[in-house]
């Protein structure tokens, strides 16, 4: 650390100002080749201004030290969750087909990438989902009778069609899409596809087990009232970065990935090991990850990232952005 301080302390006068941390962020944001990720203006002040404790416009050496220990280790070491959304047949050839949806994609297009990043890449835990449902699932246009209609919602009971979108009445309301049965427990289209690797250690995360309410989300349910075993595991092993992929992009792994970013964790999406239900859907997922300080790469850019080698800088501001609003908590509690 000292000799890191020392270093873009160019002036010698024992702080750094904040073209000093430029530099610092140049030399720290950097893939494998040693390309600089350049971090444009605002966010760099941003930055700065988080390790700037005492607001003085430079960041002395206890200020680095909270810098170093919270931020630029992380970046450099980050411990990594591989989380794999919901490779099952149903959605692959089975009865919710994603290749019969709009966006005709196939999802065993995924198994080939995911496979080979597990076989190359050393990630600190593994985790499979799967959508979990009970017969009397909500979610399934075969149930539509089951469950009263709210007077608002936009297609009655009657006229429901497969994909449609209804209310159903409750305290609040419950907007819900119709899906074909799909992924009933226990069932073969329910089993992750046979083709995909799972590795021994790897932990199962069973979602969309509530016959009352569906489960997007790998972290909760959609109403957000009960979470699953995931935010413990991760807490448990102290993850700082979630790499997510699977099927389908814009449902399930959409809804996963925006989840991540607003619990805090580093997030990246996986393009070429994800597929899924509707192009336009497809575009707004990704331009929600990347406008919350989320990355999307491809497979072969994993290795890298996980082994600390491929530093990007949207990672880092997210790191900071949450140091930030973590250190405004302690200071409320520590004047109230």
């Amino acid at each position: 650390m000292d000799a890191c301080y020392q270093a873009f302390d160019k002036d010698g006068d024992g702080h750094l100002n904040i073209e000093e941390f430029r530099l610092l962020t140049r030399a720290l944001f950097r893939n494998d080749r040693g390309k600089i990720y350049q971090l444009d203006e605002q966010k760099l002040r941003d930055t700065f201004d988080v390790f700037d404790l005492n607001s003085d416009g430079q960041i002395d050496r206890d200020e680095f030290t909270f810098c170093w220990n919270h931020w630029i280790k992380i970046i450099v070491r980050p411990i990594s969750a591989f989380l794999i959304v919901d490779v099952q047949n149903d959605f692959i050839s089975g009865t919710l087909n994603i290749s019969n949806c709009s966006a005709q994609q196939n999802g065993l297009d995924v198994i080939e990438p995911i496979n080979k990043l597990l076989e190359t890449v050393k990630f600190d835990a593994v985790f499979y989902s799967l959508d979990w449902h009970p017969s009397d699932h909500v979610s399934f246009i075969e149930n539509i009778g089951e469950r009263e209609i709210d007077p608002n919602s936009p297609v009655t009971a009657e006229n429901a069609q497969t994909y449609d979108t209804v209310i159903f009445s409750g305290s609040p309301p419950q907007k819900q899409r119709l899906w074909p049965r799909h992924c009933v427990q226990d069932t073969w289209g329910s089993e992750l596809h046979k083709d995909l690797k799972v590795v021994e250690s790897a932990i199962k995360v069973y979602k969309g087990t509530n016959p009352d309410v569906d489960s997007y989300s790998v972290f909760w349910d959609n109403k957000k009232m009960t979470d699953t075993t995931l935010c413990a595991q991760l807490r448990m092993r102290n993850a700082t970065d979630i790499y997510i992929c699977g099927l389908a992009y814009d449902v399930c792994v959409g809804a996963t990935a925006v989840d991540a970013l607003a619990i805090g964790y580093r997030t990246i999406l996986l393009d070429d090991c994800s597929r899924g239900v509707d192009l336009a859907d497809i575009e707004k997922t990704k331009n929600t990850v990347t406008t919350n300080s989320g990355v999307i790469v491809n497979s072969s850019q994993v290795k890298a990232m996980v082994e600390g080698r491929d530093r990007r800088p949207e990672l880092g501001y997210k790191l900071a952005m949450e140091l930030k609003d973590t250190l405004r908590e302690k200071l409320q509690q520590h004047s109230g």
